[in-house]
């Protein structure tokens, strides 16, 4: 006979419930397989954290140092006296009148900067004659890169006072400017 759409579909039987179910083995060891399963994590959680620290303390750190020009050897550490040990004689040199436009100011506001940088190196008077146009050349492109807002905000001095650093110390050798005094400062 033709199934006809409209009738719904006959119903088959339900199985008889009243059978037994079949019978399934116990786990051997539920302990051992929970263990298997959690290892991996385990491992993880463990080791990521020590590996991360391995590769930050000797790999990442001496590149970004050695990048910078930050740390020295220890041969050249122990010649140079530190700048705030006792006996060191500061030397200080003066870069006067620095003048550089404000950048997005289309040449309009300039900033004149004057500065004086300080060293305990015996020879560092005659390193800065030597590189007084490299110097002056590091000391205007940080300066000009900076725009109004960025001159206007509080604490600009000193992360103009740490890019020059940076630039100097790239310029003259590793740690020979201690310090950056920035006597002048004035935006026109």
């Amino acid at each position: 006979m033709p199934a006809n759409p409209q009738q719904p579909e006959a119903r088959r039987p339900a199985p008889d419930d009243t059978a037994a179910p079949a019978e399934t083995p116990a786990p051997a060891s539920t302990t051992s397989g929970a263990l298997k399963a959690w290892l991996p994590l385990a491992i993880t959680v463990l080791l990521m954290p020590a590996l991360a620290y391995g590769m930050t303390v000797f790999v990442l750190l001496p590149r970004i140092q050695t990048g910078l020009g930050v740390s020295a050897p220890a041969a050249e550490t122990a010649a140079k006296p530190k700048a705030n040990a006792p006996g060191a004689k500061k030397i200080t040199v003066a870069i006067n009148k620095l003048l550089v436009n404000v950048a997005g100011t289309m040449g309009s506001r300039y900033l004149l900067v004057s500065m004086s940088v300080v060293s305990t190196d015996p020879a560092f008077q005659q390193k800065m004659t030597e590189n007084d146009a490299a110097m002056r050349d590091a000391a205007s492109s940080v300066l000009a890169a900076k725009t109004l807002a960025d001159l206007e905000k509080s604490d600009e001095r000193n992360l103009i006072r740490t890019e020059l650093l940076s630039g100097f110390n790239n310029i003259l050798g590793r740690d020979e400017v201690q310090e950056i005094y920035l006597t002048e400062f004035a935006i026109q």
